[in-house]
């Protein structure tokens, strides 16, 4: 089980990026997928989580500019930042809770390598 994030890159202050996530293997569940950031001078932080019955959990920094959402089917996690600013600049690092796989294996948590999010002009 990997987890494989991208969309990062450098935007502009008040720009907006979309992140993904995908989990790869062979996957019958996940309980939980949830989006992190490090900054420049910050410890990892959760930005926003979403259960497997859709249910969210945003942090209050952020509320009203970011939303969380998963497509099941394909295993991934989408996370759309709006009027980001340089507060924003980070390591996006997802991570993936209760994962069970096909075969029956367990994974409690399993994290990505993160995607960095530049905010400058």
């Amino acid at each position: 089980v990997q987890l494989l994030e991208s969309g990062g890159g450098l935007v502009q202050p008040g720009g907006s990026l979309t992140l993904s996530c995908a989990v790869s293997g062979s996957i019958a569940s996940i309980e939980t997928l949830g989006w992190y950031r490090r900054g420049p001078a910050t410890l990892r932080e959760l930005v926003a989580e979403i259960t497997s019955d859709g249910s969210t959990r945003i942090r209050d920094s952020v509320k009203g500019r970011v939303t969380i959402s998963r497509d099941n089917d394909k295993n991934t996690t989408y996370l759309q930042l709006n009027s980001l600013t340089r507060d924003d600049t980070g390591v996006y690092m997802c991570k993936a809770v209760q994962i069970v796989t096909m075969d029956g294996s367990k994974f409690p948590e399993v994290w990505g390598q993160g995607t960095l999010v530049t905010v400058s002009s």
